[in-house]
């Protein structure tokens, strides 16, 4: 995709990787845009970066992601590249957590990380294909491919998606519109509460990173431990989940 001259959207953009994104952008020549949930964090982003524009939406709802298409193409019609990267992720244990108490809260990963991204894609995909060029990023991860057994909602998302993300880039092929997956490690940042992922990527050498793969046009960009990861053979696959929840059950157990 061309890295400059573009209107971008950019889900989940007022803190962490979105907003590392978005700084990026905005200093490669872009317009930026970014929603959120909590209009206090989206107030201390523009505070960083003044040009940027913000939109309260709680994307988990679906009028309020029509109403987002609605006023991002009646207010920014120039827009032509969305970045899907609005995440959230939930560490449980199917025996120690309540089917019936916790099913709400757990169900929400499935509607921020899995149904927001495809109804959005859906949404401003026909708006796009009248553009010259545009794009759509999809934000997965590397626990699309490998998933994280304590994670198992969080991973089974980022799996769905990343197969939707394939059978998008085969449906625009003859269009405007690039698809391109964007498949991040552990990166340091604040992903499922405060702590968690400290051990991480550091996000500005991440952010970069992914930068250096859209300029190099990849369709697909991972990043430090995701980049092996996104090609590795079934039983290799089977042998690094088991690995990695022998080393991390202590956290949901």
């Amino acid at each position: 995709m061309k890295l400059t001259g573009n209107t971008i959207l950019i889900t989940g953009g007022s803190t962490g990787i979105g907003l590392s994104f978005a700084e990026r952008f905005i200093q490669a020549g872009n317009t930026v845009i970014v929603t959120g949930r909590r209009e206090h964090v989206l107030e201390s982003a523009k505070e960083k970066f003044p040009g940027l524009i913000t939109r309260v939406s709680d994307l988990d709802v679906e009028a309020e992601r029509v109403a987002l298409y609605e006023w991002v193409t009646a207010n920014h019609p120039e827009v032509n590249v969305l970045v899907n990267n609005a995440g959230i992720q939930q560490r449980f244990h199917v025996l120690k957590s309540d089917a019936i108490s916790d099913w709400r809260q757990l169900n929400k990963e499935m509607t921020t990380n899995l149904e927001a991204p495809i109804h959005l894609a859906m949404l401003f995909a026909p708006y796009f294909a009248a553009k010259e060029a545009a794009a759509i990023l999809n934000v997965t991860s590397g626990l699309a491919f490998t998933p994280l057994a304590i994670a198992p909602i969080y991973s089974a998302t980022k799996a769905a998606l990343h197969s939707f993300t394939v059978s998008l880039r085969h449906q625009l092929a003859d269009s405007s519109v690039e698809v391109i997956e964007i498949a991040p490690p552990a990166v340091n940042t604040d992903l499922g509460g405060s702590g968690l992922h400290t051990h991480g990527e550091p996000l500005n050498a991440f952010a970069d990173g992914i930068f250096k793969g859209l300029e190099e046009g990849l369709p697909e960009i991972g990043y430090g431990t995701s980049v092996n990861r996104l090609r590795m053979s079934r039983d290799e696959v089977d042998q690094h989940v088991a690995n990695m929840y022998q080393m991390l059950r202590g956290a949901i157990e």
